[in-house]
């Protein structure tokens, strides 16, 4: 049973890659055999996923694998973003180019949607957080724009269920991901079609759910040919990055909500694991989430925009033709002033704005904050608000679940950003523990190997990620003056 293969389809909101996990029963090796771009193309004025292109880039990562590999590989799965989703007719073609959660079509389709059912009981009927990216609101969006388009669909996937109908033909949606959606109902977990028939909006081409761990069948013919692999079993993994990720850290306090976790990256996602939903009115008015996890748990969380603060910088400052690598954005940003600026990470003018550096600037002149005009003031300005907004969530939840959060993991690649880990750590006042960068990668791989009989319980395939990473702690060492700057902050962001 030892050295066997299990390969991992791991597709980010900028790159995939195919990953190989080798298990020897204590510790994975992780490989990234293939690697590629990927991100949102603009199509007529909208913006939309290249999901045929990144099926091609797929297929040689499947290839390569298979070249290098061979029998040994067991399985494979796929985890991906959340919210988007691609509709297939009933003759199982495309129904048009998949739209990215980015695009504007659901400006407004939150306060739209409230004009028909109540917030509360939308909340009540799905436990998700309110953000306009959500499925239920590019669905309200294309019922209002596009109702024959949507008319037509026979099949729902979201965007992980999708690629794994292209590699063996189910039809279904897994647990973690669905979750995502805002149309699954976090109890019966299952399809929240009361819902969806009173934004009318089509119940019949939703899916049968499946939790992670779930075998889809054997990969395609076709794809065998294409691929050279032997004829391996498609297993759900978690199939949204973030519950793969969770599943991931190295924590052994599994079953408790006394640790958090961040998986960190374009988004910031901080919060804790819980038995069930927690649906209260105070869970509401936070804006909290109850996404899904391993083992029918819940991700009781909160996103923050995250480090595409500094991913958009970055492109700001090379149109202005300077190149800087983000090692070289982190030391401007540990040189410069600090809480010299500060900004609310969640508005909204940051969700996707021509140029980030500008639109910070604006925003803080807007509030009377000090402008930033130093690339190193513009980083260290996006990561200290972002320590700030992490802390604030925290609290949050600790009154949700009435356990005091005596540590922090991080995990994904947004933990290499150490000063972001240590202003993490200041501004929270609890220990941050980073790690590891493939968190993702790890829970997809350990999902599979479970499946396959290798592993039993979720805190063992936890056991196994400590056995495989280089782990970093930072302790608090400065939380006396972030508690000194932090009213500050809500006054900002209340006031914002």
């Amino acid at each position: 049973m030892s050295d066997r293969v299990y390969l991992a389809i791991d597709l980010g909101a900028e790159s995939g890659r195919v990953i190989a996990g080798v298990f020897d029963g204590q510790k994975v090796e992780l490989e990234e055999v293939h690697r590629f771009e990927n991100g949102p193309i603009t199509v007529a004025g909208t913006r939309r996923w290249n999901l045929i292109g990144l099926w091609k880039e797929i297929l040689e990562g499947l290839r390569l694998s298979a070249r290098k590999f061979g029998d040994r590989i067991v399985s494979v799965g796929v985890d991906t973003w959340g919210v988007d989703y691609v509709l297939l007719s009933k003759n199982n073609e495309l129904l048009g180019q998949p739209y990215n959660y980015r695009d504007s079509r659901t400006d407004g389709m939150v306060e739209q949607a409230f004009t028909r059912v109540p917030k509360q009981e939308i909340f009540g009927e799905t436990g998700i957080q309110f953000m306009q990216i959500n499925s239920l609101f590019q669905l309200i969006a294309m019922q209002l724009n596009d109702p024959h388009l949507l008319a037509a669909a026979e099949h729902f996937l979201m965007i992980p269920d999708f690629f794994h109908w292209l590699l063996c033909g189910s039809q279904v949606a897994e647990f973690t991901n669905a979750t995502t959606s805002q149309c699954l109902h976090p109890n019966r977990r299952d399809w929240a079609i009361d819902l969806l028939r009173k934004f009318d909006i089509p119940t019949e081409m939703f899916p049968k759910v499946v939790p992670p761990g779930t075998k889809l069948g054997r990969i395609r013919q076709e794809v065998v040919n294409q691929t050279k692999l032997p004829k391996i079993e498609v297993v759900a993994p978690a199939t949204h990055d973030t519950g793969s990720a969770v599943a991931a850290v190295p924590t052994d306090r599994t079953g408790k909500s006394n640790w958090a976790y961040i998986s960190s990256g374009t988004w910031s996602l901080i919060g804790v694991e819980v038995p069930e939903a927690i649906l209260t009115p105070e869970a509401l008015a936070q804006n909290v989430t109850n996404e899904g996890g391993v083992d029918g748990t819940y991700r009781l969380l909160k996103n923050v925009m995250g480090l595409w603060l500094v991913q958009e910088c970055k492109r700001s400052f090379e149109r202005d033709g300077k190149s800087l690598s983000y090692d070289d954005l982190t030391q401007l940003a540990l040189k410069a002033e600090g809480f010299r600026s500060i900004i609310n990470p969640n508005d909204p003018v940051f969700l996707n704005p021509d140029d980030m550096a500008s639109t910070i600037q604006n925003w803080c002149r807007d509030h009377g904050e000090p402008v930033p005009e130093t690339e190193g003031q513009l980083v260290r300005c996006a990561l200290e608000s972002l320590a700030f907004k992490y802390h604030t969530v925290l609290k949050g939840i600790e009154r949700l679940t009435e356990t005091p959060v005596e540590v922090i993991h991080v995990v994904g690649g947004g933990c290499q950003n150490e000063l972001l880990n240590q202003f993490t750590a200041d501004a929270c006042g609890v220990p941050v523990i980073a790690g590891p960068i493939e968190a993702t990668a790890f829970g997809n791989i350990l999902v599979q190997a479970r499946t396959s009989g290798e592993i039993g319980t979720l805190q063992e395939m936890r056991n196994v990620v400590q056995n495989s990473s280089e782990l970093a702690t930072f302790e608090p060492n400065a939380t006396m003056i972030w508690n000194m700057i932090y009213p500050r902050y809500l006054k900002l962001v209340n006031g914002s």
